[in-house]
């Protein structure tokens, strides 16, 4: 199965850690923000393309699993994985690992649906969305 994928290395700042030097929990949302960016840019499926075809994509669902702190100080990758599905949604899974041992220290997992410019939530995916996906996936058209 064809996999799009995105990795990026980031630095982890002191503004977001608490006092043990552990990475807070509300920055966890961030640094997948941060990924769903650069999967945007790198598939041209980003925020702005979202808008200007007539939709938002708010997050339904967002989740995290510690596996281990990370620390001030480290600079961690984040791979983002994009899963298709049938349904009018954008779902990605996410990983964090120590860029110099490649320990796995995080998964995440979060799902966007599709809202019409009324705020009304969309059944099916816009058109853009499924042409999107035949551009990216044509391969595994039957897995979407």
């Amino acid at each position: 199965m064809k996999e799009l994928r995105v990795s990026k290395l980031f630095d982890i700042r002191f503004s977001e850690v608490d006092s043990m030097q552990f990475v807070w929990h509300g920055s966890y949302s961030l640094y997948f923000e941060d990924a769903r960016e650069a999967f945007g840019k790198q598939f041209d499926l980003g925020y702005m393309t979202i808008f200007n075809n007539g939709c938002y994509a708010p997050l339904v669902d967002l989740s995290f699993h510690y596996n281990k702190p990370m620390r001030y100080g480290t600079q961690p990758r984040i791979d983002i994985i994009y899963r298709p599905t049938e349904a009018a949604k954008i779902v990605f899974d996410y990983e964090i690992h120590d860029a110099v041992s490649d320990e796995l220290l995080v998964t995440g997992h979060s799902v966007q649906v599709f809202l019409d410019r009324d705020y009304q939530l969309m059944w099916e995916s816009p058109a853009f969305y499924e042409a999107w996906k035949q551009k990216w996936l044509a391969d595994d058209k039957d897995n979407c």
